[in-house]
């Protein structure tokens, strides 16, 4: 039903310290965003390291929906979002198991499609789960080019071979010239 953990949400107050501490302390690089005037707040994601993402909340006026969670403090993980592969089977299973869940939405296009398990029903976590493509998602410099799953760069002492993740981004393999012979061995064992 889960493919993945695609990013942990974090709500907060001061959401230039918080991009600041992200992006200049921990190297994250901003990827998607936007603005959600009804519910009266802004959400930015992060790519950090290789795979990792991070999601900033916050409240662009009063009474958004992050204002009781944000009362008492600064800020607090808000959310886990979870990827799934077919939504309608998350739902099955879900319902299969009793565990209900709140704020079904499917956005236009489909592009992305969302449910919630309250924290009461998930040992004190809300949990988001979503079906999404996710290099539509981050920034252009931690994906690969839309239709290329791999690229190999020549070293010094072998070779680093990038390739497409199917939860998004890049995975990049350093290669020493007796990897790569026993790779090129491999595969040509399979033609």
């Amino acid at each position: 039903m889960i493919s993945r953990i695609d990013h942990v949400a974090v709500a907060v107050k001061d959401y230039p310290a918080a991009r600041a501490f992200f992006e200049k302390v921990l190297g994250a690089i901003p990827c998607a965003t936007a603005r959600d005037d009804r519910m009266k707040y802004v959400w930015q994601s992060f790519a950090l390291g290789d795979l990792s993402r991070i999601e900033l909340l916050h409240a662009t006026e009063a009474g958004s929906f992050l204002d009781p969670f944000l009362a008492d403090r600064q800020g607090s993980v808000h959310h886990i979002t979870m990827q799934t592969l077919d939504i309608e089977a998350a739902k099955k299973t879900l319902d299969a198991a009793g565990i209900p869940y709140f704020g079904y939405n499917e956005y236009p296009d489909a592009y992305w499609k969302e449910l919630f398990i309250h924290p009461r029903h998930a040992f004190g976590v809300l949990i988001q789960i979503a079906e999404f493509e996710a290099d539509e998602w981050l920034a252009p410099e931690v994906t690969m080019p839309r239709g290329k799953a791999w690229e190999v760069t020549r070293t010094d002492t072998g070779c680093t071979l990038k390739m497409a993740h199917p939860g998004g981004g890049i995975v990049e393999k350093h290669l020493d010239r007796d990897q790569i012979d026993a790779l090129i061995r491999e595969l040509s064992a399979m033609t």
